[in-house]
């Protein structure tokens, strides 16, 4: 038999085992990237729909004034705090939720901004007409 370079069983036991005692510390560095990716998407998203003058012009200004502020204050935590543990970004998000939602309810109960603008995932407008790719033309 050749058996020069292979793994004998004591190896693969071994690095079974050791797979198995990092996969714990592998999922909890996975979710703690989630996390921060939630929430500096979220903090992007509603930037960009203050940035916008069809949704973000439609807010009064005290409300943009505080949401801006609420925005600007996370993405400075988020740029001196990489390295935050998954409920520290979740607590952040949290806070960034509860200042943004009652004033992006209002703004779209006044009609200020087309359905779903400042969350992350809105889609194309009603009527499917977007000029972005179709399903059909994506290989």
């Amino acid at each position: 038999t050749n058996d020069k370079g292979r793994l004998s069983a004591a190896d693969i036991e071994r690095m079974v085992k050791d797979a198995e005692k990092y996969a714990a510390a592998d999922e909890a560095q996975r979710d703690k990237v989630a996390a921060k990716n939630s929430l500096e998407s979220y903090a992007y998203s509603l930037k960009q729909t203050l940035d916008d003058p069809s949704a973000g012009g439609k807010l009064p200004q005290g409300d943009k004034d505080t949401l801006q502020a609420k925005v600007d204050e996370t993405l400075k935590w988020l740029e001196s705090n990489q390295t935050a543990e998954k409920d520290e970004f979740e607590h952040h998000r949290k806070e960034l939720e509860q200042v943004a939602n009652p004033i992006l309810t209002r703004m779209h109960q006044a009609g200020g901004a087309p359905p779903q603008a400042g969350f992350p995932g809105a889609g194309a407008a009603p009527g499917g007409s977007s000029a972005g790719p179709t399903v059909e033309e994506v290989d």
